[in-house]
């Protein structure tokens, strides 16, 4: 058995196949819907949470995930014999969910005196959300599972967080309206003029690039400044909502520009759905801070 156990939280957005795959521990957030009580990926698919985003009447909400599930999960992992483990977390500036892994190490090992000297917990805050640490986490797997040490492997997600960058847009601003992200009254003339946001996600903020005017222009300005700005040769992530024919659009584009396929596509789960909607598309990079 390898050493060292991989963890991450839902919000990374991989596919079950992958965490099954490379046996990645994967932490679910709680969504509540009108009243309801869901676990993503584990009683509420992507599907439905889309569903649920134009059927519900009070917009979903997701919670942090609490330090006592963290507990008892490195307990878990701790008594299946495993050496250290590496979590991997949504951006500590979108969610609690990082102080909660932090909380709950320091809980382990001051009930575990004793694991001190052979049982390590690193927390990683990816500053990033959905591929922007999905594509990593699985990489990170990778590595554990070749013999890589954690030192290897959290060098190597450091690097990547140095440097991911996301660009999105959304197909329609009703969710985003919904979610309070901006005003009624902007999302409306948005919505009269045609106008779509390039959404940037760097170091754990996000912010508009530009405006795109018409669905029709979406693909070609991501692809266009993903090019621009990522680092050349380096891999890149599609990142699609409920419409495939985006990704696969998006991944020509790309194609013809930078003459490679990416390396995976990741769909969108509650994290990011919930304050863009259902239909985007968007891309992950490793980006050029020398540019």
């Amino acid at each position: 058995m390898q050493r060292i156990k991989i963890m991450s939280d839902s919000a990374c957005d991989i596919s079950a196949y992958l965490e099954k795959e490379f046996s990645i521990d994967i932490m679910c957030f709680p969504i509540i819907i009108d009243g309801k009580d869901y676990i993503e990926r584990e009683t509420l698919t992507n599907e439905q949470f889309y569903e649920a985003l134009s059927t519900s009447i009070e917009a979903p909400v997701t919670s942090q995930i609490t330090s006592f599930r963290f507990l008892d999960e490195y307990k878990k992992i701790y008594n299946e014999g495993y050496k250290e483990i590496i979590n991997i977390t949504i951006s500590s500036s979108g969610s609690n969910t990082y102080n909660s892994a932090v909380l709950a190490r320091n809980t382990f090992f001051e009930e575990n005196p004793e694991a001190k000297s052979f049982f390590k917990i690193h927390v990683v805050d990816s500053l990033s959300y959905t591929a922007g640490y999905g594509y990593v986490v699985v990489e990170a797997a990778k590595k554990a599972r070749k013999g890589c040490s954690s030192e290897e492997i959290i060098s190597y997600l450091k690097d990547w967080f140095s440097c991911v960058e996301i660009y999105f847009a959304p197909y329609s601003l009703e969710q985003v309206k919904r979610s309070g992200r901006v005003s009624c009254a902007a999302a409306f003339m948005g919505e009269l003029l045609g106008l779509r946001p390039l959404i940037q996600m760097v170091d754990g903020k996000s912010h508009v690039l530009e405006k795109i005017r018409g669905n029709k222009n979406i693909i070609p300005r991501i692809a266009a400044t993903a090019t621009k700005n990522m680092i050349p040769q380096t891999p890149y992530i599609i990142i699609k909502g409920n419409v495939d024919e985006h990704a696969i659009e998006l991944e020509k584009e790309m194609i013809k520009k930078v003459g490679y396929p990416a390396e995976m596509t990741i769909q969108i789960g509650a994290a990011v759905a919930n304050n863009a909607g259902a239909e985007v598309a968007g891309i992950t990079i490793k980006a050029n801070k020398n540019k």
